[in-house]
């Protein structure tokens, strides 16, 4: 895939007044849940949205589930009736995020072929989508690193967010050059993910114009994660290779 025009990211504009959030589109129900009728479906999707807009211009902290039920012009039992709380919101919003962003990520890797290449697509994808919510961002993720927390992306809740994160750097490996260890690129997948959350942590934190430091450090990793996954194919490091995958499945299992 090309490389993005470097004025691109070194001549940003200036900074411009706190976007409005892109709306929503409808959340898919829950694991082991029926899916909402439209009428419940679009009432579901109006209280995300609401929140969001709110989060934005009152920060998630200030904002109660009671207002976002006023804004919606819902009830409070009518809004907890489809979120426990702003928790359970946070958590469908990064379902919804991580959707958006397969859905965006796959035009792009039809363009490429090398794993360097296919690796930045996905990765400058992600901040695109997440571009519009990093005014808050840092509120958000305030909840989402809370080991019990519906928002947290390791929690039970986020399982189907986190199957769908996962699968999208599997789709990164799918097809590219060069070819992979069958045991690397079993696990590949979700050391990339795991990579990525990284990265967005960074992001979050990112107060360059249009986060591009955040970019540049993507234009970085992902060669530099291709010649080790390229590396690990020698001999010599197969061993240690092996070593590492031994050690990631013995903290997965913990």
């Amino acid at each position: 895939m090309p490389d993005r025009a470097a004025a691109e990211r070194s001549d940003p504009a200036e900074p411009a007044a706190t976007p409005t959030p892109t709306p929503a589109p409808t959340p898919a129900p829950p694991p082991g849940e029926e899916a909402p009728t439209p009428r419940g479906a679009e009432t579901r999707r109006l209280i995300l949205d609401v929140a969001l807009r709110l989060f934005a211009e009152q920060g998630y902290d200030r904002t109660t589930m009671r207002a976002i039920a006023q804004a919606a012009g819902l009830s409070p039992a009518n809004a907890y009736y489809y979120f426990s709380g702003k928790e359970a919101l946070v958590g469908e919003f990064y379902a919804e995020v991580v959707r958006r962003h397969r859905d965006a990520a796959t035009p792009a890797l039809r363009e490429c072929e090398h794993l360097a290449d296919r690796l930045r697509a996905v990765l400058h994808t992600g901040i695109d989508v997440n571009a519009p919510y990093h005014p808050f961002a840092a509120t958000f993720l305030r909840s989402a690193i809370v080991p019990t927390s519906p928002a947290s992306p390791f929690s039970p809740a986020s399982t189907r967010a986190r199957t769908t994160a996962v699968a999208l750097f599997a789709d990164v490996l799918d097809g590219c050059t060069p070819r992979l260890d069958p045991a690397l690129r079993a696990r590949l997948p979700e050391l990339l993910w795991l990579a990525h959350l990284g990265i967005t942590l960074y992001w979050v934190h990112d107060d360059s114009p249009g986060q591009t430091r955040t970019r540049a450090l993507v234009d970085t990793a992902a060669p530099l994660i291709a010649r080790l996954v390229r590396l690990s194919r020698l001999p010599v490091l197969r061993s240690v290779v092996a070593d590492a995958l031994a050690l990631v499945d013995t903290l997965r299992r913990r």
